[in-house]
């Protein structure tokens, strides 16, 4: 051997088939551990847009609370202009009378027609009956309706 040939040799020196290729990755342990200095953010964005997600599908179930199995309509719904206010009037299948989500008895819910019959620009009325409610409770507080001259009023039907 060379004089060169063992420098190399003593020094070292890495034959050529076992020399790493440039361009290829060192998969091994690395030497000294490095701080991380930012936050993956990518977790918590998934975990937003589950959440809106869910709350897109669960706010319109909270909406609609009290238990009333609507009759069904045959023609098509009327479209509805966005601009007026609704109050909704609730029977359940025992009878029990609804004031948007507040359970009210008879005189209280007659009260509080009489209420908005005395505003200057009055609120549609939709009033929501069970299918399995007897008509005269509906026609009762229709009654009413129209002894305080309300005439905005709907029938809440199933499509």
């Amino acid at each position: 051997m060379s004089e060169e040939a063992k420098g190399k040799k003593a020094k070292g020196h890495i034959p050529a088939r076992l020399r790493r290729k440039s361009g290829h990755r060192d998969f091994g342990r690395k030497k000294q551990l490095s701080q991380m200095t930012e936050i993956n953010v990518t977790p918590l964005l998934d975990l937003a847009f589950a959440l809106l997600i869910i709350f897109m599908i669960a706010a319109p179930v909270m909406e609609q609370s009290i238990r009333v199995d609507l009759p069904k309509q045959e023609s098509p719904p009327t479209p509805q202009d966005t601009e007026i206010e609704f109050r909704t009037i609730s029977i359940d299948e025992n009878g029990a009378y609804f004031w948007d989500k507040e359970q009210v008895d008879l005189n209280t819910l007659k009260s509080l027609i009489r209420d908005i019959a005395n505003e200057p620009e009055p609120p549609a009325v939709n009033i929501r009956g069970d299918k399995g409610l007897r008509y005269e409770k509906v026609i009762e507080v229709l009654d009413y309706m129209k002894e305080q001259k309300l005439t905005k009023i709907s029938l809440g039907t199933r499509l």
